[in-house]
This record gives structure tokens, sequence and C-alpha cells, in this order.
């Protein structure tokens, strides 16, 4: 045997672990702008088909309505806390008004930045190749964010939310890896950013630190929970102090949303919707099938056999990823179902127990931000993290994860990508024929082309527009004022009183007003009712009215001009004037009882009527 040194045997340069392959990175890259540009396009198309909705009218109300005044842009709405959203909605209400483009074009906007922003985080976060795209899909074409980016009180609440998630993360990642302190300061602003935006954003904090305890963490439980509260404690220190400020001017300026379940079912049927309905088929590109839910965007409704259908590819799917990467994509998972709960917990809260309570786990904008947390967790169990500049050692590596790595895994990605899109693309398709009808444009386009034709000096007594057009949870943003407001000089007119009065009915068209409501008792004088002279006379009603504010009509015939007042009961005295000949006069009069008193002032005049109507006013009956 020779002692003599041997020649070293050569073996193919390789890369440091997750140090991309160039050519591999520039191709992924391209291919990832290919699959956002048609995301951002097809989502562009489908919200095009609709129009505002439900909450953005008293949006651009308000904006029409308020300067940019504290009062304004930090006043709660709905109990939601948003100023950023209150500035935006101003500034492209100053520029459009009821013009939907817009609103459009920034939600298509702020879909193009989380998408950009979300890929820039899978490619830093995971080990680089083909199978990245994998996660990227399941976000870009989910249905169950086809919401935040068509309607504009969603979108302008979640896309920064979303948004704000992926940088805070991503500010996280790097400060895991570099310890450099302008991280922190990009992971403060990130938080601050969606804040200002939507409070519920603070649950990005949350997805931070469960994303470094799934991820950035190795061992049981309390082991790892340590380790991250121990070695990023910086992270928390900046986070903390966002949050609790946040909070204490929040609460401060907000009412309680808190709620109490009704029962152990409904608690049952509220986590069977969110996960069997919504989470597990919005995963696969469902969930296929959707209920109209009046003139906003529809909610899950996929029958039976899909639900279990996308509940066993989930499962599979899960249980494929933990046999590649074990215990690595089993933590991913976990990060999924960690923050998926404290949404679920959140939302329980604050619907369960209200009449929203049964349909709840099947409104996709309350778990849109989840489908952010899905796209990292499944990067995360399809493809690996990358641990460079990560204290923690990595686990080995088991053969099998190499098998989604290699070029032979292309076609299969592009199949599963394909399909995912196929699936979401049907889905889709039929969000948009929901989406597509909606009454509020309609009833606003009907009001504007009859406003247009209708004759010098139609005025109109203010009401409430129909209820699937601004829900009366809204009032007063339901009133017809301050629904037309952004209209302008080419709204309606609306007065207290008038001898000739208008009304919108429920498709927006302008008939003759009329009264709804408690009539009075027929008069006693024949041929006349009652007679009014020079002295009050009091005219019974039929029922009691509450006190409330009231439109009173009164058809009566005169023998001459004159002015008279009116009153319910003993409320406030209204003055009107009386007209030669047959006529009617429309007054708005506060006050309640059974009596309406009508007393003309000054002598001579003498008038009869017999048809006096205390109520609201509604369109006069057909005919």
């Amino acid at each position: 045997m020779s002692l003599a040194p041997q020649p070293e045997r050569s073996s193919p340069p390789s890369l440091p672990s997750g140090n991309p392959i160039p050519g591999i990175t520039l191709s992924v890259t391209a291919v990832a702008a290919v699959l956002i540009a048609i995301s951002v396009a097809a989502r562009a198309m489908i919200a095009h088909r609709g129009y505002l909705s439900y909450d953005d009218f008293p949006l651009v109300s308000m904006a029409e309505k308020h300067g940019l005044s504290p009062d304004y842009l930090f006043g709660l709405f709905n109990n939601h806390l948003m100023p950023a959203g209150q500035l935006v909605t101003w500034m492209t209400n100053q520029v459009g008004g009821f013009t939907y483009t817009p609103y459009l074009t920034l939600l298509v906007v702020g879909q193009l930045a989380v998408s950009i922003a979300l890929y820039r985080l899978l490619h830093l976060m995971l080990e680089p190749g083909w199978a990245v795209l994998v996660p990227l899909s399941i976000f870009l074409f989910s249905p169950l964010t086809l919401e935040a980016t068509s309607w504009w009180a969603v979108g302008i609440n979640m896309l920064p939310m979303q948004l704000a998630m992926i940088l805070a993360v991503g500010a996280q990642v790097k400060y895991i890896r570099t310890r450099r302190p302008k991280h922190l300061v990009t992971l403060g602003l990130s938080i601050a950013f969606g804040l200002i935006f939507f409070e519920k954003a603070l649950l990005a904090v949350a997805l931070v630190f469960l994303t470094t305890l799934c991820l950035y963490t190795r061992g049981g439980p309390f082991r790892s929970l340590w380790t991250t509260i121990r070695r990023w404690w910086p992270s928390w220190a900046v986070l903390t102090n966002i949050s609790v400020l946040f909070l204490l001017f929040y609460l401060l300026r907000s009412t309680s949303s808190l709620r109490r379940p009704s029962s152990v079912q409904e608690v049952i049927t509220f986590v069977t919707q969110m996960f069997g309905n919504t989470l597990f088929p919005g995963m696969v590109g469902g969930p296929w099938q959707w209920m109209a839910a009046g003139d906003g965007a529809p909610v899950t409704a996929p029958v039976e056999a899909f639900r279990w259908a996308a509940t066993g590819v989930v499962v599979l799917l899960m249980a494929f990823t933990v046999w590649l990467r074990g215990a690595e994509a089993g933590r991913a998972w976990l990060l999924m179902f960690l923050y998926t709960a404290l949404v679920a917990g959140l939302l329980g809260a604050t619907r369960l127990g209200s009449i929203y309570s049964g349909v709840a786990g099947a409104v996709p904008r309350y778990i849109a931000d989840v489908m952010v947390v899905v796209a990292i967790a499944a990067g995360a169990a399809f493809c690996g993290v990358r641990r460079e500049g990560i204290e923690e050692a990595a686990a080995p590596v088991r053969p099998r994860a190499r098998l989604l790595t290699g070029p032979r895994a292309l076609p299969v990605l592009a199949f599963v990508i394909v399909l995912l899109g196929a699936s979401a693309g049907l889905t889709s398709i039929r969000f948009g024929d929901e989406w597509a009808i909606k009454k509020g444009r309609d009833y606003l386009l009907t009001a504007k082309a009859e406003l247009a034709a209708a004759p010098a000096g139609t005025v109109f007594m203010d009401g409430t527009v129909p209820e699937d057009v601004v829900g009366r949870l809204s009032a007063p943003y339901n009133k017809q004022s301050e629904f037309f407001s952004p209209l302008g000089k080419d709204g309606p007119i609306f007065v207290i009183q008038s001898r000739q009065l208008s009304a919108f009915d429920e498709g927006g068209h302008i008939r003759r007003a009329w009264v709804n409501g408690v009539s009075a008792q027929p008069g006693p004088v024949q041929g006349c009712g009652y007679r009014i002279t020079g002295a009050p006379v009091t005219v019974p009603l039929q029922s009691t009215v509450f006190d409330y504010w009231w439109v009173v009509r009164i058809a009566y015939l005169s023998d001459k001009n004159a002015s008279a007042t009116l009153r319910i009961g003993s409320g406030e005295l209204i003055p009107f004037d009386v007209h030669q000949g047959l006529n009617e006069v429309f007054a708005l009069a506060s006050g309640g009882g059974n009596t309406v008193e009508i007393d003309l002032l000054g002598d001579g005049a003498g008038v009869c009527t017999d048809e006096i109507t205390v109520g609201q006013v509604v369109p006069a009956p057909a005919g």
C-alpha cells in the first residue's frame, strides 16, 4: 500500500444553502410576474362588473359632508378607527364622487402592491425554487379575497392590513438574520401603517410573534416560547409599545362590540362554516358556489360533497408536506391554525349572538387576512425556510424534501398551479355574476336620470333609501339627503313643507308623494268634513301616534288665501299657507297624540277638509 499523498478528488462546486441560483431565480420571478399580472387583471374585470355597495355610500357621504378635520379623520365608522381610510376616501371623492373607476383603480393598485410584496416575502423566507409559485398562487387566485379587491369599504381596510402583515413579517425575518436596528424601525412602521387603516391590523403583531415562534425556533413548545421571547425581545418591546398606545387611543373612543354566543350549537355552526365552507375550500380555489347577501358580496355556500372534498384535499396536502419535511412542515401548518384561531376568537366575540351569526363563518372578508398566513405556511411547508443567518441549527434535510426542487417536479408544479387557477377561475366567475347585481347602482342611476328630466320646482321630503341600498344600521347615512349629497346641485332638493311634493320609489323613480300613516276620523259636516273658520279646530285621529317627527298631509278646499297653523297633539305649532281652491299641503311636524289641531289666522277665510293623515312620506299609489 502506497503512503504517498493521493490527489484530491474534484467535486462539483455547490452554492451555500439558501443562495438562489441566478438563472432559476430570474425564471421564477418572471413567471411570478405573469401570475401576478393575470391575477390583478382578472380581479379588475370581476370588480368592474359591480359598483359601490352598502357601507361605501355612507363613507362617500361622510367624505362629502365633512372637511379634513380631526373629528372626521379620527371619528369611528361602524366602530372602526380608520383615519387613513377616511383620508383616502375623502381624496377619492374629490376626484370622482360616485364614479366607481377611481375607487376600483385604487383597489387594483393595492392588490398589485400586496401581491408583489408577498412574492418578495416568499423569496426572502423560503428556499429557492419553482415550488415557491404554489403558495404564491394560493394567495393570488384565492376567491376569499375577492371582496377586498371589489368592495371599497372592505378593500380600504383589508388591503393595507395585508400589506402591513407582509412588510412586518419581512422586517422581522431580516432582523432575525442581521440584528440590525433599522429593521426594528421598519417593523414598527409597518404595524403603524396597518393600524391607521384598520384596528384589526393589531393581529399583525400576533402574526410576527407566531411566525418567529413556529418557523425560527426549534424544540418543544416551552423551549420555543422562551427562545422567541429571550432572543428577539427588542422586537416585542417595539410591538408592545405601539400596541398599547394604539389600544389606549382606540378604546377611549370606541364602544364595546363584545357579544356572547346564544348557544353551543351557534359556536359549532360558526366553526364548521369558517373551516368547512370558507377556509379549506378557499385554499384550493373554492367555494365554487355562492349565496347572495343583499347588495353586498355573496357568502360561501358550497354543497356538502364539495366541502368534504376540499377538506380532504387540504388534509392530504398537509400530510404530504409533513411526510416531505417532517416537523418543519408541521410547525408551518401550526402557524396557520394558531393565527386562524385568533381570528375565529375575535369574530366569535363580536359577531356571534347577533342577527348575523348564522352566516358569520361564511363571510370571506372576515378571514381575508388569513390567506396571507396560508401562503406563508404553505410556502414553509412546501419549500422549507431559508436558514442562513439564523442561530438555530437547521434540522437535517430529508432526501425526499428534494422532490419539489428538481426539474422533474416542474410538470407536477405546473399542473397544480393550472388546476388551482381553473378551480379559482370558476369560483371567481360565479362571484362576479353575484357581484354584478347592484341595487344601489341601479337606484342611483335611475334617480339621477329622473332628476335630470324632472320639471323645475320638483322637491322632496327627506326619507330613507331602500334597505337593500343602505341598511338602517348605517343611520343617519341611510337618509336620502345624505345618500344623494355627493351629487351636489344635481341632487334632489329637500324641503320641510310643500304644496306639491315628490318621492322616490324603491327603484329610484320619481313619483307624486303620499303620506302613509294614521288618518283623521270622518268630519261631522256633510260635504265638508271639518269646517275651519276663525277658531282652532281639533281633529281626532283614528289612533294615537307616538312623539316623533311626522309628516302631516292635509287636503282642503278654501274660499280664499290665508295663513294657518297645525300641530300634532300638544306639539310644536307649524305655520303654513292656505291657498284658494282645492289644494293639499305636506308639512313636517313634531309631536304625538291622537289629535291634529288646525287654526286659521285672521278673519274671513273658510276651509273644508276631510283628508288629514299623519305618518311618513311614500310614493303615491299607482292610478
